[in-house]
């Protein structure tokens, strides 16, 4: 009797054992492929993951709306779009800017013309030319020098050379940025597919590792197996730490060319 419920006892141990490691390798197996990230990385209950067992193609935006949001929020697109605006105020200046050397002016003079016609002796200290010149008076001084007529044409073709050579350049950094974009887009996919393999690798060294410790533990195994198991593990494990790394820097850069956190360029399920 005693040796029924002993078996019964070991036969319940052992089942419970195998229900635990089970639900361990499964639960760690739902979490190995995801990889946090954004300002709350490490934060309990943050949801900004990326899945590496999932294609990148598929949990971003498509790729021409990445390239509209890149080209979008581009410092440097901004900052050569204020300068084009600016060469082409210029260029409209240069137009008008032949109006400096025209000039209008008007006065109102009082007098009476007849004292001058008719011989009457002047008041003191009034100006005879101001009794012939009296009303209103409007003119316009317009100069003309040589660098105008010769010129002026040429400066305001450099003007709007110049406002254009700054318009074909905002059109050189959207190239840019899409070159530039393609390779870390490029990088993340090849990064996350290295990572994909070298996780499987850490977790059949680890498997390996925890058979060996168990045999060992049963008297079955030998400290020299043991020591190569985790060594292979910690090989292993020491290989999927560095692509990781190397996988979270492609998607830092995808981030900087962006200009938006990896949150906001997800799909939306």
């Amino acid at each position: 009797m005693k040796s029924v419920l002993g078996r019964v006892t070991i036969g319940i141990l052992v089942g419970l054992l195998v229900s635990q490691v089970g639900f361990g390798q499964a639960q760690q197996k739902s979490v190995r492929g995801l990889v946090s990230f954004g300002q709350a990385t490490g934060v309990t209950g943050d949801t900004s993951f990326l899945d590496v067992d999932k294609d990148i193609a598929v949990q971003l935006l498509p790729f021409e709306e990445l390239i509209r949001i890149a080209t979008t929020y581009s410092p440097l697109l901004k900052y050569q779009g204020e300068i084009a605006n600016s060469l082409d105020a210029g260029y409209q200046i240069s137009k008008l800017q032949v109006l400096q050397n025209m000039s209008a002016y008007g006065n109102y003079s009082a007098g009476n013309q007849a004292i001058v016609s008719s011989g009457v002796n002047i008041p003191r200290g009034v100006d005879p030319v101001s009794q012939i010149a009296n009303g209103y008076r409007f003119g316009v001084d317009l100069r003309v020098t040589l660098f105008d007529l010769f010129g002026r044409k040429q400066q305001m073709k450099q003007a709007y050379s110049n406002y254009r050579a700054s318009v074909l350049q905002k059109d050189i950094i959207v190239q840019e940025i899409r070159r530039s974009l393609i390779g870390v887009y490029q990088d993340m996919i090849t990064a996350q597919q290295v990572l994909k393999t070298r996780l499987l690798d850490e977790q059949a060294s680890l498997t390996a590792y925890r058979i060996a410790e168990a045999e060992t533990q049963k008297g079955r195994g030998n400290a020299e197996t043991l020591a190569n198991a985790l060594n292979r593990y910690a090989q292993a494990k020491s290989y999927s730490e560095q692509v990781k790394g190397e996988f979270l820097k492609n998607v830092r850069y995808f981030e900087t060319i962006m200009g938006q956190p990896i949150q906001r360029l997800k799909r939306i399920n």
